[in-house]
């Protein structure tokens, strides 16, 4: 029993300092708040922990047998540590692929842009016109304004484009903006969070108890969707800065 202890305790011991690692430096740089609640990315995150600091050490316990060859016993091993590894490398990918790399107002909310969902054609022109906001792989998230183009023609075609299922202008790192240009229309879309239609009744009667514990006044025009993946989040702002002051969850 010592022996399989041991095995066990060095598996796991080696397998949650990789996974520390590797989760550590993409929550660090890109999923931080409210990074990983919008993107999902919790789903994959349990993937990971479950294959490769859980099911890889007890395997292990399971087949550490004193009296098996280690020639056998090097073999198993092998074989665990390769699953783990081909799990690490698709969650890892999948994480790398979906992470956050905007946060974008456009027409009447808050989004988060992942950079899977860059349309690739117009990111190699923003990066090929050396837009200060294109892309790069080591770009970490923005804040930035995603405005429909003035041009009436390439608006309704950007906008049919998303009514089908196409890419949307957030997708469009061309059609960029910084975060400050915005600020005025900005300004006309915060609405009491009672006017908002992007939650159920019963969101907003949660997303006003909260707003009042955390001392915002749910009447004011004060407040704006945060759309992701999954539900919604809230976000609160000075009317008159513009300084975004909670990210508040509908969720029970």
């Amino acid at each position: 029993m010592n022996f399989r202890l041991k095995a066990f305790q060095l598996h796991l011991l080696a397998s949650a300092a990789i996974l520390t690692c590797v989760l550590g430096a993409l929550f660090l740089g890109w999923y931080h708040w409210p990074g990983w609640y919008l993107s999902g990315a919790l789903r994959v995150v349990a993937m990971l922990i479950g294959v490769d600091a859980a099911l890889g050490p007890l395997l292990t316990f399971v087949i550490a047998n004193p009296a098996k060859p280690r020639r056998e016993l090097k073999r198993d091993i092998s074989l665990i540590v390769a699953v783990q590894l081909i799990a690490l490398a698709y969650g890892t990918a999948t994480l790398w692929n979906g992470r956050p790399l905007y946060y974008a107002f456009s027409v009447n909310m808050l989004e988060l842009v992942q950079a899977s969902d860059l349309d690739p054609a117009d990111t190699e022109l923003a990066r090929r016109a050396h837009d200060a906001l294109a892309p790069h792989w080591y770009s970490l998230p923005r804040w930035i304004w995603a405005p429909l183009p003035a041009d009436a023609e390439e608006r309704e075609h950007i906008v049919q484009s998303a009514i089908t299922g196409g890419a949307d202008v957030t997708a469009m790192p061309s059609h960029f903006r910084p975060w400050r240009d915005g600020a005025g229309d900005l300004r006309k879309q915060l609405m009491p969070v009672g006017d908002l239609r992007f939650f159920s009744g019963a969101e907003i009667q949660r997303l006003k108890r909260r707003m009042g514990a955390a001392g915002f006044a749910a009447g004011e025009r004060n407040a704006i969707p945060l759309m992701g993946r999954g539900r919604p989040l809230l976000a609160v702002f000075d009317r008159q800065t513009l300084k975004l002051l909670a990210l508040i969850g509908c969720t029970r």
